[in-house]
């Protein structure tokens, strides 16, 4: 049961991934703002990116630990 769900979580996740990553949210970004010197395009993709690679290894540990 627990692989499963693990399986489903990770697919979900990457559905999510490539929704977030897609060309109609990302031209929300696409605006002439700078967040900590970094123009926001560029800013937001490592926001996102990194997020989903929290995730993906709570997603992970938490499957290890039960």
């Amino acid at each position: 049961m627990l692989k499963g769900m693990t399986s489903q979580r990770l697919i979900a996740l990457s559905l999510t991934g490539i929704a977030f990553l897609n060309f109609p949210l990302l031209a929300l970004w696409d605006r002439d703002v700078h967040v900590l010197g970094w123009p926001l395009l560029p800013f937001g993709l490592f926001l996102v990116w990194g997020i989903l690679i929290a995730a993906l290894a709570w997603v992970m540990e938490r499957q290890k630990t039960n």
